[in-house]
């Protein structure tokens, strides 16, 4: 596994705007955290910290050391008034986490500290922009590109667009130096028990969804197959879904026929390591998003990713990318499908025994490839201290 030199110390601005909470959120502390275990300092701008009460406890009030969380407010005079802005320390690095834009008050009080001072320019933070994960191919020519700033309170910087990926041209992927040792002295059936989870001979599934259109019939396949399943339900929208199906009459699961070869259990909320121990305890893992399709890449056992629908439809062609990259054999390529509303729900079974040894052969695999690269910190780590 690549190491990188030891880094200078440094502050960073993390900006992170909550559209889904479980992604955004999820990959920005995970940043954050993976800076803070690295030495460096960060301030993470957050418009909604709710979430980081379950999911990262103790990070709201301080508890990480190099962390703190703070409020982006619109406007952002609104949360930090300007005399409070102008007592901040200059930052070193500016991150604008999924194409957010930086706040224009902050940007001019940032900049007047630098340059008010009778510091040069080249004390100017580091701007990136860090995008959107894909494995399509503009992704690596773009990683890196600058884009002069030459208007606002920015002019005269440059913003670097910093692309994650699974390839070695990418920004690579967020992972902790302690990954692989974690995973390898986990105690699953520990684990599970602690969960209120009896884990027997019955396959395990975990469920992180949004509503698939395949999900009714795939549950009543669940229900019908001759392999009993326990599918362990993630808090939020993923239990809502299933849970509006048992209710519907109309569902694709009657009553009458009930459920014998499937168990349901709705899990709390988990904190992030928690939901790190379910995908590596479960023999088959859906997902949804950008982390928790980066967390079970990193379980390495098979998994199905629901990837974010957009309205044109762009979303099929980043899933096309991603399968090429996984080397995905064709079963798992039509459930893909299937579970994204591409093909027809027809399609929405649960693999045979040859099917998912050939899965999980192939996320092995995925999971090494991707080994031997450079985590996403530490690639973050290497273009700042060449851009200072």
């Amino acid at each position: 596994m690549p190491t990188a030199p030891s880094s200078p110390l440094l502050l960073w601005d993390l900006f992170c705007q909550v559209i889904d909470n479980h992604g955004d959120l999820g990959v920005c502390w995970r940043l954050a955290a993976q800076l803070a275990a690295r030495g460096q300092r960060v301030r993470l701008w957050v418009d909604d910290a709710r979430a980081l009460a379950w999911m990262a406890p103790g990070a709201v009030e301080g508890h990480l050391a190099g962390i703190q969380v703070l409020p982006w407010t619109r406007p952002f005079h609104a949360g930090m008034p300007p005399e409070a802005m102008a007592q901040l320390p200059r930052a070193d690095v500016w991150i604008e986490a999924f194409g957010c834009e930086i706040a224009s008050e902050f940007i001019a009080f940032q900049r007047h500290s630098t340059l008010g001072n009778g510091q040069n320019r080249s004390t100017d933070p580091v701007w990136i922009n860090l995008e959107y994960l894909s494995a399509e191919p503009y992704v690596e020519r773009c990683h890196g590109l600058p884009s002069p700033v030459m208007h606002g309170p920015g002019q005269g910087l440059t913003r670097h667009f910093f692309y994650p990926g699974f390839t070695p041209r990418t920004g690579g992927l967020l992972r902790e130096r302690d990954l692989a040792a974690r995973q390898a002295a986990f105690d699953r059936a520990g684990w599970l028990a602690a969960l209120g989870v009896q884990a027997g001979g019955e396959r395990l599934l975990s469920l992180f969804c949004y509503e698939p259109p395949a999900l009714a019939p795939w549950l009543a396949h669940l229900a019908a197959d001759a392999t009993p399943t326990r599918l362990l339900v993630t808090h939020g929208r993923a239990a809502e879904a299933v849970n509006s199906i048992f209710k519907n009459e109309n569902g694709h699961i009657p009553s009458s026929m009930g459920h014998s070869s499937l168990s349901i259990s709705y899990l709390p909320a988990l904190t992030q390591v928690d939901y790190d121990h379910l995908l590596w305890a479960c023999d088959l893992n859906f997902v949804r998003g950008e982390d928790s399709l980066v967390r079970a890449l990193w379980a390495g056992r098979p998994l199905i990713w629901q990837i974010y629908p957009q309205d044109d439809g762009a979303h099929h062609a980043k899933l096309e990318a991603f399968l090429d990259w996984l080397d995905a054999p064709a079963s798992l390529r039509q459930f893909h499908r299937t579970w994204n509303g591409i093909a027809d729900t027809a399609g929405a079974r649960s693999p045979s025994t040859p099917e998912l040894n050939a899965w999980d052969a192939c996320a092995r695999a995925a999971r090494e490839r991707l080994f031997t690269q450079d985590d996403l910190a530490t690639q973050l780590l290497g273009f700042v201290g060449k851009k200072r």
